[in-house]
C-alpha cells in the first residue's frame, strides 16, 4: 500500500481535469460517510435531544420563521 506521501504526490502529478474529479469523488465520499454517521446516531437516540427541544419550543411558542 502506498503512503500518504506517496498519494499526496501522485495527487500533486494529476491533470487538473483529474484532480477535479478526484475532489468532487472525495467531497461525496466525506458527505456519504457524514450521513451514515448521522444516520446511525439519530438510530441510536443520539438526536433525541433536538426533536425535544423542538417539540418544547413549538410548546413555548419560540419558533421563528425562516
Amino acid at each position: 500500500m502506498k503512503t500518504v506521501a506517496e498519494i499526496q504526490q501522485t495527487i500533486l502529478e494529476l491533470s487538473k481535469s483529474d484532480r477535479d474529479q478526484l475532489s468532487r469523488w472525495f467531497h461525496e465520499l466525506d458527505w456519504e460517510r457524514w450521513d451514515a454517521e448521522i444516520e446511525q446516531d439519530s438510530h441510536d437516540g443520539k438526536l433525541d435531544f433536538l426533536l425535544a427541544q423542538a417539540v418544547q419550543a413549538k410548546a413555548d411558542g419560540k419558533l421563528q420563521e425562516l
